[in-house]
């Protein structure tokens, strides 16, 4: 083949490569209904509970508290220098003290610890997470809740689901632990849930039926793409 021919070949190939790949690009990022409708109605549950929302420099980022401020969900804004987890949730420890909880049995996901907090959980907290990263996240302006939200969205997509049980969205916050929310709170009285794995839980000697506040039921998730039950602590709430 002459030479110039046979470049010009290699050329029209490798065009057509990039062109394809730029088209799956946009076209898988404009079928990722899940991604960007969970944006859209987390963005409604901020504005619908903005006193519960706050800036948490601890933690580098923002929490949003249950109403009955027992439980707080916690995301980082800059995973570079979040000292623990990047997202995670903050809870009152005491029920599951009540239930038998042992703390020193707990895994590493898990941080126990006492003092000075806010909101209503006293001084005994237990918090529980994941580390996706180490990114020194960046945005256009100052970050916000929902810019650092989105964060998630943008660079850990997996981390974001869809439970077709609940109609919600969620954040995996590892081994099991979620926190959801309603995808419309207009015909959902379960706007926000916060979730737990309870074995980790039931292994430091929690007894699941005595954990006050706390929900034990049968949860229906999808494995491997099947219908399955497991057993989950919820605390759900209502916020309309």
């Amino acid at each position: 083949m002459n030479r110039a021919i046979k470049g010009t070949v290699i050329l029209g190939v490798v065009a057509a490569v990039l062109f394809t790949m730029v088209g799956c690009s946009k076209l898988q990022e404009s079928l990722d209904v899940v991604g960007k409708e969970s944006i859209i109605s987390f963005d409604a549950v901020l504005k619908a509970i903005p006193d519960k929302v706050e800036a948490d420099e601890m933690n580098a980022g923002w929490s949003l508290s249950a109403p009955d401020d027992s439980v707080r969900f916690i995301w980082s804004a800059d995973y570079s220098i979040a000292p623990l987890h990047d997202v995670m949730l903050e809870l009152d420890a005491q029920p599951f003290l009540d239930a038998g909880l042992a703390p020193e049995k707990l895994p590493d996901e898990y941080a126990y610890y006492e003092g000075d907090v806010m909101g209503g959980m006293g001084g005994k907290i237990l918090m529980v997470g994941v580390k996706l990263g180490d990114d020194k996240l960046t945005y256009s302006g100052s970050p916000t809740a929902l810019t650092a939200f989105e964060q998630i969205v943008s660079n850990y997509r997996s981390s974001i689901s869809y439970h077709t049980q609940l109609d919600h969205y969620g954040v995996n916050l590892g081994n099991g632990n979620m926190f959801e929310w309603a995808k419309d709170m207009s015909t959902n009285d379960k706007d926000i849930v916060f979730v737990l794995e309870p074995a980790a839980l039931i292994a430091a000697g929690v007894d699941p039926e005595a954990v006050e506040g706390w929900l034990f039921a049968k949860v229906t998730v999808d494995i491997d793409g099947k219908p399955t039950e497991v057993d989950k602590f919820l605390k759900p709430f209502d916020l309309k």
